[in-house]
């Protein structure tokens, strides 16, 4: 069984949080470290339970998210 793989691209996110909220598994939080621009990044906590829904990718204004299907 391959796993759905979430690609977050630290120095473009903004940590607007809206991944987080669309999520229906609930596996995302902010990073507790922060990007250049200094933003806390969303980061993925457990990505055996991602679905691949890509709803977070599909919702990000910044387009710091992909999501590849295992």
């Amino acid at each position: 069984m391959t796993m759905n793989q979430v690609i977050i691209h630290r120095e473009r996110c903004k940590g607007c949080q809206i991944c987080i909220e669309v999520c229906p598994q609930k596996i995302l939080s902010l990073e507790e470290k922060i990007n250049s621009h200094g933003y806390h990044p969303a980061q993925m906590k457990d990505a055996k339970k991602c679905t691949g829904c890509a709803f977070c990718a599909t919702m990000c204004p910044d387009a710091a998210i992909e999501v590849e299907r295992g």
